[in-house]
């Protein structure tokens, strides 16, 4: 019986099953037939996604990331932390930087490394889209930045930016006591977000500090969002609340994001391996 290996990792707790699709060549239904069952906490290997190394004519690979509801997500910036370590702790890349290609185009990625042990992995996640029609937000162009929406009754304010994925960002004074699992289902769905969207519930801690909830697309809550904590970096830049650097800390751990207006937003956080194993073609 045929088997597919695969790897567990996990960055701040967002998990991943990583395989090697170079060495099967499966196609992405394949991928997107499998995911809720192979994400599955009780009856699958779980995870919060399918992390797919594939073959790329533009860089040395690509990354394909399929959500547990078996949509295909644009980018992920703890997966792709994740791959990172994977091929360069398997030979598979012989450079500390390298690119790798994904559905939101080309990423640079760097181990920083100690005693050639991996500590942490830095990404440039690009410059931040910031056009509603972009992201997408429905309703005329224009940046959504302290926009006014409503749910279940509790009028918030929300900035939207994409970071290769949609995201919402609302702040609020904290995060205590409010039901922003049931909020994050809503608005993900919600009408203003023609392709669904990420949602953060963001509380300020100081000017370079954030702890933040987050309700991924596809995926429900997670321990920890690479796209959207950059996402939070950016719409608190541009509304005058935070200072780049900022420390975002979120359930699984605390990521590093550095963002100017007009350059690339720089990600720094961790990825481990947990183990490995196979299962069932």
């Amino acid at each position: 019986m045929s088997v597919i290996d695969f790897t567990k990792m996990q960055g701040l707790g967002n998990d991943f099953i990583i395989i090697n699709n170079l060495e099967y060549e499966l196609d992405q239904f394949y991928f997107a037939d499998r995911a809720p069952r192979l994400c599955h906490r009780h009856f699958g290997i779980g995870a919060d996604g399918l992390a797919i190394i594939e073959r790329s004519k533009k860089a040395p690979f690509g990354m394909r990331i399929f959500n547990p509801d078996g949509s295909e997500a644009e980018m992920c910036g703890n997966a792709i932390r994740c791959l990172a370590r994977y091929l360069f702790e398997r030979g598979m890349v012989g450079e500390q930087t390298f690119t790798l290609e994904t559905g939101a185009g080309l990423k640079t990625v760097s181990l920083l490394l100690q005693r050639d042990n991996v500590q942490a992995v830095e990404v440039d996640m690009g410059e931040p889209e910031l056009k509603s029609t972009n992201i997408p937000v429905s309703g005329p162009p224009r940046r959504v930045s302290d926009e006014a929406l409503s749910v279940e009754g509790e009028n918030l304010l929300f900035s939207a930016v994409s970071m290769g994925n949609p995201h919402c960002v609302i702040f609020v004074p904290s995060l205590e006591n409010i039901p922003w699992k049931r909020w994050g289902k809503l608005l993900e769905e919600d009408s203003l977000f023609p392709r669904r969207t990420n949602v953060e519930f963001v509380q300020a801690l100081g000017e370079q500090e954030v702890k933040v909830k987050v309700w991924e697309r596809g995926v429900g809550p997670t321990l920890a969002c690479g796209t959207g904590a950059c996402a939070v970096v950016v719409a608190g830049v541009l509304s005058g609340r935070l200072l780049s650097p900022v420390q975002v800390h979120l359930p699984g751990g605390t990521l590093k994001i550095t963002w100017e207006e007009g350059r690339g937003v720089t990600m720094e956080g961790p990825a481990e391996e947990v183990f490995n194993g196979s299962l069932k073609k």
